[in-house]
């Protein structure tokens, strides 16, 4: 999942002291802003975002959750998490893939999902994508193969790249599969979110917690 939007820090209930373009909670761990209030981002960032993900339906529920976060922010589509599982079968690829139109009419009537004709589809098309991909080695394989000699070393938000040179190349491998809603941007948001890449602010406690990165 990509790094969510820089959410303003308001809250009553917590007191935090900012050190750079992290924030050092009550706890007296160093976060960044957007990770640092909201008890549901704040446990993502602690918990899941940056760790190595190298099982297809993990890797596949990623892709598929990147994709419906285009032009939304994080915290909407991870508040939606449970409801995307549910409708989507748990993302399992198979299942997905065997989806017809009356699965398309009923997740477009789940008020609980984002309910987005081109991504409901797109979904499916990267569920067969996914299984067709098998023969050559597998969707986790082909993607963790794009992972650079280096890994960005960020400060602050400014520092943070939307693309890289390796999320172009994955973007245009992909699609070459028959992948779609794979753009530059999105893929280098699912390497950040797998930890292919580690963008964690260097102030941060979470910085090098992946164990692919130093």
């Amino acid at each position: 999942m990509s790094l969510p939007p820089h959410d303003a820090l308001t809250s009553r209930r917590r007191r935090v002291v900012f050190f750079g373009m992290t924030v050092i909670g009550d706890d007296g761990l160093a976060r960044p802003t957007w990770a640092a209030t909201d008890p549901l981002l704040r446990d993502y960032y602690d918990t899941e975002w940056g760790m190595p993900v190298r099982d297809e339906r993990g890797m596949f529920e990623r892709l598929s959750l990147e994709a419906f976060q285009s032009g939304l922010s994080w915290a909407t589509i991870l508040r939606k998490r449970p409801a995307f599982r549910s409708a989507f079968h748990d993302f399992d690829p198979d299942t997905v893939a065997a989806y017809d139109a009356g699965d398309v009419a009923r997740l477009m009537a789940d008020a609980g999902i984002v309910r987005n004709l081109r991504k409901v589809e797109a979904t499916i098309a990267n569920a067969r994508a996914t299984v067709a991909l098998r023969d050559e080695g597998g969707l986790v394989d082909l993607v963790w193969s794009f992972q650079p000699d280096t890994t960005p070393a960020p400060t602050s938000y400014a520092e943070v790249p939307s693309t890289s040179a390796e999320s172009k190349a994955l973007a245009k491998a992909l699609r070459t599969k028959g992948f779609v809603f794979v753009g530059p941007t999105t893929m280098f948001a699912l390497m950040e979110a797998v930890g292919i890449v580690d963008t964690h602010l260097l102030g941060s406690h979470r910085r090098g917690s992946s164990g692919v990165w130093p």
